[in-house]
């Protein structure tokens, strides 16, 4: 959530960033603004109000003790109206204080001033690639074709238990899943992460503090006769960790690592290049996530972006780094990188990491603050990015490491597997 001393301290500038994500947000802008200074001038009147309620009290007091009762009750009939009047004045501070934070929360983060103008995906920037994209043999089959013929993922089997969407990983195919997850889990805490293990359920204040209520509650499956959310990703519990917390300046930075399953409604999406494993509705994910100190969280960007390429290095899969336009990116993020690995048998980049910096944006909505060196309190900064998501991951190493005698195994994986080819 921005701040309202930055809006009201930034109007053009916020105005103008906010036009990246093709956004014209001059009404709503103006209307915080509106809204703030109703606010402020309310509580103003609210205080005066009640300072002279309180004084008046005091000279009751007086004119009591000095027999002075007919005053006295004059002015009793007097802090009445005052009474009521700062009870008017306290519903509306209220009304107005819901009417704006309502409204901040309908307000995406501001793109950061690196990030390109644009519309979608098609307007992204490539940043960075590496690798060779491999030669398959003739007879070569995108994933779905492959998990059929080695038998390793059913997608049928998990449409009949639940539904399009819920693969069912089997056999070699679910210990090359997990040896995927407990391999990035260990590149994560070999990098100072801390691992934790997150609940796969979060409250309605989890979502809204890291801002997938109330923009993203339709891609959210929701227990609603308890009112709670399944994850769309680790990154809503593992950063509500810190929801409501004062943190030291020396504690910073903070990093954490988990595993997950991941569960998305994706409604709407249909067609070829979603098949298989291109998109899920339950995906397993190991994510990572920062709390920084406001100065160092772009060096921390960096950092991270530099953690994945490292791990797509290990695993030899030919992938590229986009820096998102403004309308591809997300409602929280001020910058976001993605990484896309090259699957030569789809003959297509499949999305398999997005890091992320969201700056104060969801650290304002979460309060989590840090104590400077002054003493003062100030929001953190936080992070998080895919480290990584297995669906495509997996669809990329099943279908660029495909040969004519079976799918061999990235030698980075085989301590983890105990195989090095599935036949």
């Amino acid at each position: 959530m921005l701040q309202v001393p930055f809006i009201r301290e930034h109007k053009t500038e916020v105005i103008e960033r906010l036009a990246k994500r093709n956004i014209d947000a001059e009404k709503m802008i103006e209307e915080v603004i509106a809204l703030d200074e109703k606010r402020r001038s309310t509580q103003s009147e609210l205080d005066n109000t009640l300072a002279e309620s309180n004084s008046i009290s005091k000279e009751i007091g007086g004119l009591f003790k000095s027999g002075k009762v007919e005053e006295a009750n004059a002015l009793k009939a007097k802090t009445g109206t005052l009474k009521e009047a700062s009870k008017t004045l306290a519903e509306t501070l209220n009304t107005t204080a819901n009417d704006l934070k309502e409204l901040l929360y309908q307000i995406p983060n501001v793109p950061h001033a690196s990030v390109p103008q644009g519309n979608s995906e098609d307007d992204n920037e490539e940043v960075f690639k590496e690798g060779e994209i491999p030669e398959l043999h003739g007879n070569a089959l995108p994933h779905w074709e492959l998990a059929k013929k080695y038998d390793i993922i059913d997608f049928e089997l998990g449409n009949k238990v639940t539904g399009a969407g819920f693969p069912v990983y089997k056999g070699k195919g679910a210990k090359l899943q997990r040896a995927l997850i407990t391999y990035f889990l260990d590149k994560n805490t070999e990098a100072g992460y801390t691992e934790y293990q997150l609940p796969l359920l979060v409250n309605e204040d989890s979502g809204i503090g890291t801002g997938q209520l109330p923009d993203k509650e339709g891609q959210m499956y929701h227990v609603t006769e308890d009112n709670l959310y399944l994850i769309p990703t680790a990154e809503v519990p593992g950063t509500n960790i810190f929801r409501d917390v004062v943190l030291n300046e020396s504690d910073l930075p903070i990093g954490i690592t988990g595993y997950t399953p991941c569960f998305r409604r994706e409604a709407g999406s249909y067609g070829a290049h979603v098949r298989g494993l291109n998109r899920l509705h339950q995906f397993d994910k190991v994510e990572i996530i920062r709390v920084e100190h406001p100065s160092k969280s772009y060096d921390a960007l960096d950092g991270m972006v530099n953690h994945v390429k490292d791990i797509l290095k290990e695993l030899k899969l030919p992938y590229r780094i986009l820096r998102l336009c403004g309308g591809d990116t997300s409602f929280a993020s001020a910058l976001t990188y993605d990484f896309e690995v090259y699957s030569t048998a789809q003959e297509r980049w499949l999305e398999i990491s997005s890091v992320s910096n969201f700056e104060t944006f969801q650290a304002n909505r979460l309060k989590l603050r840090f104590k400077n060196n002054e003493g003062k309190n100030e929001l953190a900064h936080t992070l998080n990015g895919s480290s990584l998501a297995l669906p495509r991951v997996l669809a990329g190493i099943l279908e660029n490491y495909q040969t004519e005698e079976g799918i061999v195994i990235p030698e980075v994986l085989r301590s983890y597997t105990g195989f090095d080819i599935i036949k």
